[in-house]
């Protein structure tokens, strides 16, 4: 059965086509989940609450990329989860750990260890920067730049237009070498910038 059958289906209360479909986005809203949370047991709560949202809201669905409706709700539940937190953390780079089946996955059957290793430690400290992104600018980048979404795709997940979006990209791609720049200490020797001051 096609997605569109299995939306169908869902939308008239069939719940094994409804559950189809969780198994095919899963990985993918749990995936977004983590990234703008940056934390794996919201990511988890987003995701279910997502899925959730998403079963209620399944006979107001009126069409059009069901990828981009599902991750605009999973979006929703991950603010909505951040702005549940008490106090707004300031995380370092040097604290946040990522778990390494959320790295970029850049592989190449050419890589030896070492390649591998720098490839991780370089995703790693990427995702932390992510992570120090205000939400909009980092749901951005996450949709464009790791999931491949079109701009109207990011748009319509987005609730905004085709203009916000690009400007939360440029504004997010902006900070995030910013980031990435005043924390070259962390980068793998071979990212960072020529000529700097080594202590």
């Amino acid at each position: 059965m096609d997605e569109k059958a299995l939306v169908a289906a869902a939308q008239h209360g069939e719940l094994p086509a409804f559950n189809q479909l969780v198994l095919q986005y899963q990985s993918l809203a749990y995936n977004v989940a983590f990234r703008i949370t940056g934390d794996a047991d919201a990511a988890t709560d987003a995701t279910q609450d997502a899925f959730l949202k998403a079963y209620q809201a399944l006979r107001g669905y009126r069409g059009g990329s069901f990828k981009a409706w599902l991750l605009r709700i999973v979006t929703n539940s991950c603010y909505d989860v951040l702005r549940a937190r008490k106090r707004r953390r300031t995380t370092s780079l040097d604290d946040l750990a990522v778990a390494p089946e959320h790295a970029w996955q850049m592989v190449s059957h050419d890589e030896g260890p070492e390649e591998q290793a720098l490839r991780r430690e370089l995703a790693q400290v990427i995702q932390a920067g992510i992570a120090m992104l205000p939400p909009d600018q980092r749901t951005a980048v996450i949709l464009s730049d790791i999931q491949g979404l079109s701009y109207q795709d990011i748009a319509e997940v987005m609730g905004c237009s085709l203009g916000t979006v690009k400007s939360r990209l440029s504004r997010g791609r902006a900070r995030l070498r910013d980031i990435l720049l005043q924390q070259q200490e962390l980068l793998p020797s071979r990212y960072r910038l020529k000529g700097t001051a080594s202590k």
